[in-house]
């Protein structure tokens, strides 16, 4: 069926009454999708980053990683800690999205992608987003990594409060949000500029959405790898690196730093950057993707519930 020009503006900006719940929905579906189905090359992915892992575990490239914990570990390794990820990603990305829909066309006031207004409403969400998300962060990263102690998840996050304290779940808050935001700014405008080239009337257009999708994250993914190491040891606290640096724990943005650089030199900044861009294109392909066809379809059904309330209007005006 075509799509009139009537339906694609409601599909781009929904009414105020109805887009925060529909964006939240989408956004919510989208985040839960896109970790669950990525979530092994995630794990692959942290345990490339950490710094001094244990040599049974010495990883040379992304499949020689997978390869390894499959063999060794079993395959329900790889998705450790994932119900961490299941609870904090629905809330979390249904903000995240919400918030980000929300500011955009609020600063932007335009149908066409403002660079800017994209930048700052990526970053406005980042900040709802991660104060969700980083204690579940803490916890999946603990259970992900190698010879991990914990049982549960739940298992996880009571004894870090019992032995580090609330504190230990926003460790790497600053960070993740040092990591985060030009992250996210440089993925939306990733995204919006790719969109106005291979979808300018802003269509549900599912080839345009992944295709955008997955070069917005290998950019994104690629410049900001440095930090994403330093986030991983901030949340796993590797014992190794901790007695490198004669602390009881690593704390703060350029301690992170200083950690890296004293065990790894300047190319421990980029471990694992072939494993964090390999998980964020398929990863920010399905989350747009899947976040795009549900936004769609929200509004389609929304669309087509209030035609038939007004075919229905008008027959009975008819009758009256």
């Amino acid at each position: 069926m075509e799509i009139t020009e009537a339906e694609i503006d409601e599909y781009e900006s929904l009414p105020p009454t109805s887009s925060m719940t529909t964006h939240m929905a989408a956004g919510a579906l989208a985040g839960i999708m896109e970790h669950c189905v990525m979530y092994p090359v995630d794990s692959v992915k942290t345990r490339m980053m950490c710094l001094r892992p244990n040599p049974n575990a010495n990883y040379r490239n992304l499949m020689d990683a997978y390869y390894t914990i499959v063999r060794y570990e079993g395959l329900r390794t790889t998705c450790r800690g994932v119900s961490a990820v299941i609870g904090g990603a629905g809330p979390a990305h249904a903000m995240y999205f919400a918030c980000y829909e929300k500011l955009k066309w609020t600063i932007g006031g335009t149908r066409q992608g403002n660079p800017l207004a994209n930048a700052v409403a990526g970053c406005a969400a980042t900040l709802l987003h991660d104060a969700v998300m980083n204690p579940a962060d803490v916890i999946k990263q603990r259970m992900q990594i190698f010879d991990s102690p914990y049982k549960s998840c739940t298992d996880c996050a009571r004894t870090i409060l019992r032995t580090e304290g609330i504190k230990a779940f926003y460790r790497s808050y600053t960070t993740q949000l040092s990591m985060n935001i030009p992250f996210q700014s440089i993925h939306f405008v990733s995204y919006e500029l790719m969109q106005d080239v291979m979808n300018q009337k802003r269509e549900y257009n599912p080839m345009s959405h992944l295709l955008s999708g997955g070069v917005a994250g290998a950019v994104a993914a690629a410049v900001t790898t440095p930090l994403d190491v330093v986030k991983t040891l901030l949340n796993t606290q590797e014992k190794c690196a901790v007695e490198c640096m004669n602390r009881r724990e690593v704390s703060g943005l350029f301690a992170g730093f200083a950690t890296v650089y004293k065990c790894c030199g300047f190319g421990g900044y980029f471990r694992g950057l072939q494993a964090r861009v390999i998980y964020q294109i398929p990863s920010t392909a399905l989350s747009w993707s899947v976040y795009e066809f549900f936004k769609y379809f929200i509004t389609k059904q929304r669309a087509e519930e209030d035609d038939g309330f007004t075919v229905v209007s008008a027959a009975a005006a008819k009758i009256d």
